[in-house]
This record gives C-alpha cells, sequence and structure tokens, in this order.
C-alpha cells in the first residue's frame, strides 16, 4: 500500500460464545456500543438486547447468515497475536439487489460502500475505528469465490475487493493492507440497516445546516429530527445533499461517524431489555439483518461479544479514516498515504492510540461535513 504505487483475526463456536481461539481475546467487560459495531453501534447494542431472549433462542438463530472466512483463506494470513485486544471488519454493502433494488443498480455486484475496522483494545474498556474510504486506490490480493480465482490487482478501488470475491476478499484485501488478522467480520445491507433503526424506533440527531439529497431521499432543515430507517440511510449514503462538503466519499465517512455515536448514545436510554415485546423486534430484526463469519453467527456467539464490548461508550471510541490525499488525476478517487498509514495499522497491532500525526496531513478527515450533525 505504497504512494508511489497508488495501492493501498478469536471467535465464538457456535455452542459456547467467545472463547479464546484466535487472536486478541480477554475476559468480558460491560455493555454499550457496536454497528459499526457498529455499524458499531448497532450490532453490539442491539445483540447484547438479545441477551434476554432466551426463550427464542432457536429462531433467531436461524436468522443467521455466516460465512467461513478460515476455509476461505487459510493459511495465508496474519499471524494470531493473543494479546487480549479484538479487530473486527465491519462492512456496509450497497447491493441493490431484492428490497434494495430502489436505490438503483448496482451494475451486476454488490461492493462494500461502507468499511470500517473495529479495533478493540485490551481490557475492552476503549476502541478505536478507522473508516476506509471505498474510492481508495489499492493493491488487491488474487481472491476466490464461486471457484473462481480473481488475479490480483494494482491501482484498483478498495470497494472492488467484496465485488470480486465477497466478504473473503474484503477481509483478505484489509489483512493485506494493515498486516492484522481480522478476529470476526459483521455485514449489514441497506436493506438490513434501515429496518434495524425502525425496529430501535428511529435516532435522534441535529442538524445544524439543511441537508437536501435526493439521490439518497434526504431532506432535513437544520434543526432536531428523530430519523425513521428510510432517513437514517439516507443520511448515511448522502454525499451531494450538505451545503460546504466536498461532495466525495469522505464527507459521507464523517456522517456515518456521527452517526454511530448519536445511535450508540441513545441505544442506552431506550430501555429495551424490560420491554420484552421490543426486544424481541430488535433481536428478530437484527440477526436477520446482518451476515457474519462463520464463528460469530450463531446467537450465544454475539450474545457473547456483545457482553465482551458493550461496555465500551461513544466517548472511549476514536473514529478515524485511514489517512489518504485524493488523486491529481481523478478527484474522485483517492490515494493512501504510505508513511501515515504505517503509522496507523502499526499502532493498533501494538494495541496502542492512533497518533495523531498520522492524521495531520490526511483528506481523510476533512471532508467538510464533521460539523452538520451532532
Amino acid at each position: 500500500m505504497a504512494d508511489s504505487s497508488r495501492a493501498g483475526r478469536t471467535a465464538a463456536s457456535r455452542s459456547h460464545g467467545i472463547r479464546a481461539t484466535g487472536r486478541r481475546r480477554k475476559g468480558p467487560t460491560r455493555r454499550r456500543r457496536a454497528l459499526t459495531i457498529t455499524l458499531c453501534a448497532l450490532v453490539s447494542c442491539v445483540l447484547l438486547a438479545g441477551a434476554g431472549l432466551g426463550f427464542v433462542y432457536y429462531q433467531l438463530n436461524g436468522n443467521l447468515k455466516g460465512v467461513d472466512i478460515d476455509a476461505a483463506l487459510g493459511a495465508d494470513r496474519p499471524d494470531n497475536v493473543d494479546n487480549g485486544s479484538m479487530d473486527i471488519l465491519v462492512l456496509g454493502s450497497d447491493s441493490r439487489a431484492g428490497d434494495n433494488a430502489k436505490y438503483g443498480s448496482d451494475g451486476g455486484g454488490a461492493r462494500s460502500d461502507t468499511a470500517m475496522v473495529v479495533h478493540v483494545y485490551k481490557g475492552h474498556k476503549k476502541a478505536s475505528v478507522v473508516s476506509i474510504p471505498r474510492d481508495t486506490l489499492i493493491s488487491r490480493p488474487s481472491c476466490t469465490k464461486g471457484g473462481q480465482q480473481t488475479p490480483p490487482a494494482q491501482h484498483v478501488m478498495f470497494n472492488t475487493a467484496y465485488e470480486v470475491g465477497g466478504p473473503a476478499c474484503a477481509v483478505k484485501t484489509v489483512e493485506s493492507m494493515s498486516g492484522i488478522r481480522m478476529d470476526h467480520f459483521v455485514e449489514v445491507d441497506f436493506s438490513g440497516f434501515k429496518k434495524l433503526i425502525t425496529a430501535l424506533g428511529g435516532v435522534d440527531i441535529t442538524t445544524t445546516k439543511p441537508i437536501h439529497d435526493p439521490d439518497s431521499h434526504l431532506d432535513l432543515d437544520p434543526g432536531t429530527h428523530k430519523l425513521d430507517g428510510e432517513q437514517a440511510l439516507g443520511l448515511v449514503r448522502t454525499r451531494h445533499g450538505v451545503p460546504g462538503g466536498d461532495g466525495s466519499d469522505l464527507g459521507r465517512i464523517q456522517l456515518q461517524q456521527t452517526f454511530i455515536k448519536a445511535l450508540m448514545d441513545q441505544f442506552k436510554q431506550l430501555g429495551v431489555l424490560s420491554n420484552p415485546a421490543k426486544l424481541y423486534d430488535i433481536g428478530n430484526t437484527a440477526t436477520r439483518a446482518i451476515t457474519t463469519d462463520t464463528k460469530l453467527n450463531s446467537v450465544n456467539a454475539l450474545v457473547g461479544l456483545a457482553k465482551s464490548v458493550g461496555g465500551i461508550g461513544s466517548d472511549h471510541i476514536n473514529m478515524a479514516t485511514l489517512p489518504v490525499t485524493y488523486d491529481p488525476q481523478n478527484p474522485n478517487r483517492v490515494l493512501p498515504l504510505e508513511a501515515a498509514n504505517k503509522q496507523v495499522w502499526k499502532a493498533l497491532r501494538e494495541d496502542k492510540a492512533i497518533p495523531k500525526s498520522a492524521l495531520k496531513d490526511s483528506a481523510g478527515d476533512k471532508g467538510g461535513t464533521s460539523n452538520y450533525v451532532r
């Protein structure tokens, strides 16, 4: 992953929850966030609610879908390092198949419209989330999908990894970029995200400027709003509807990061654990909405993960975007900043905070939308 070339781990058994079979695990702490799990806040918070749903365990278990990443990738992966931390790749798929067709055509294949590496530090009391811009031009490794192998490619957009090889290729690509073995992956698509927000009863946000974007079906005046599922999806998808934003994926990432923190903070106030009907609705919706690695695709495993990382509050999560710069040959693409990227990934590999020096020259956190939503 170099500027000059324009290129850019354990888990749980199905019946016994989370256990330390691979890289970075330690004892559980207590509750508060994840849809990027996150798409930080959502998955662990929503699935922590699932801890009260033992009476419908088998139904919820049957909702889950899993992909065997270990079998797909084999031994050619970064080493397992059991230092008590955890790394999770969270993907937002932009497939337009089925219920997602209303959002346009995907040209025949889904891509990872949103990608976040969630690093949970040893002790599971804080985390860093690194968003990878979908338009980052990287070196993509060879991948296999449906028995067909795709050769490696240079100078291609990051989100093409999912398109050519599904979740396994996205994981392989992130691991080749970072040198960090992903412990898990969680994926949510457009329709699943919208249904999850609706099941939660919406999310409160405040806009400081108008956001009007017919492409993402979003129309908000300045003020406080309770976003329903459709509006929340519009907010995390919009690129062109925010005045002063640069119209790029970088500005959208800033909106996504702000929304995630609002979602996390709100979940604590919902009181769903004392409302069995709402608890079931959320658990049923969440388990239908996500795809995970096979070590996570059971209710026991997900609840174990939620209990383990659910104590992390939004004020203990550092949001960052992978350091990039605009491609001088194409303003709609970005190039990874080699030295800064190495600093980010090295810090996470060593379970340390991301140094501010790694981000100061990046266009990644300068998309122009950071103060528009809170």
